[in-house]
């Protein structure tokens, strides 16, 4: 028995949705965001990263001194992968991995800005099947050096929990976990168990905060401490 199509009519009311969706989430609400918060540009360093329309997002939790190679030796020693840059391939991969609950290891995170630029690196450790849930962290080198001369890179460490659609911009995104402090936790002992920590340090972050919000409307809390781990020298 064949199947009937669609009325023509009802395909491009259906069409029509679709585009007024796109344009909201992906241009229109974005653009009141850039708007709103078009002052970010002027302001100083600050514990805290912005999306690219200057919605605060997660804040600064970790940091790490040592180079990039070491760096990315030490997560790798450690378990975690590197994530892939952001492209229609990766991002059609990603879609493929939350739907169909296929692995996708080293899954791309979204761009943060962190004193107005974008992650440097990020890696995530994957929890299941697929990418839906993940840990991970964006870090950010500074101009800053530790005690030994090797750069300090900042970053932001939280729990991907699921996909959603941001509450600010109606846009596809992970959602994170409220609870920051155990991702920072949880990211250092992950480093430390595989022998790649000479030491660790607490530094001043975005300060307590109870009732915090990230670039996807996601609350967060936090005791606004950042810990900086010391990588150790490759020969």
């Amino acid at each position: 028995m064949s199947q009937r199509s669609l009325p023509r009519r009802t395909i491009l009311w259906l069409a029509a949705l679709l585009a007024a969706y796109l344009s909201l989430a992906y241009v229109a609400v974005p653009e009141f965001w850039s708007l709103r918060n078009r002052g970010f540009g002027a302001q100083r360093f600050e514990m805290v990263t912005h999306t690219p329309q200057g919605i605060r997002g997660d804040p600064i939790n970790v940091g790490l001194v040592g180079t990039e190679k070491e760096i990315v030796h030490a997560f790798g020693m450690a378990g975690w992968d590197t994530a892939d840059a952001v492209t229609l391939r990766t991002a059609i991969r990603i879609g493929e991995s939350v739907l169909f609950d296929h692995p996708y290891p080293d899954a791309p995170v979204s761009r943060l800005l962190f004193d107005g630029r974008p992650q440097d690196l990020a890696f995530e450790l994957p929890v299941g099947g697929s990418a839906d849930r993940r840990h991970h962290v964006r870090f950010w080198r500074t101009g800053a050096t530790g005690d030994d001369g090797r750069p300090l890179w900042l970053g932001a460490a939280s729990f991907d929990r699921g996909v959603g659609l941001s509450h600010d911009t109606g846009a596809v995104t992970h959602h994170i976990g409220p609870d920051l402090d155990a991702e920072r936790d949880f990211l250092m002992r992950s480093l430390g168990k595989a022998g790649m920590l000479v030491s660790t340090q607490e530094i001043a972050g975005v300060g307590a905060t109870t009732d915090g919000r990230n670039g996807g409307g996601d609350r967060y809390v936090t005791d606004g401490k950042a810990m900086v781990g010391v990588i150790p020298t490759l020969p």
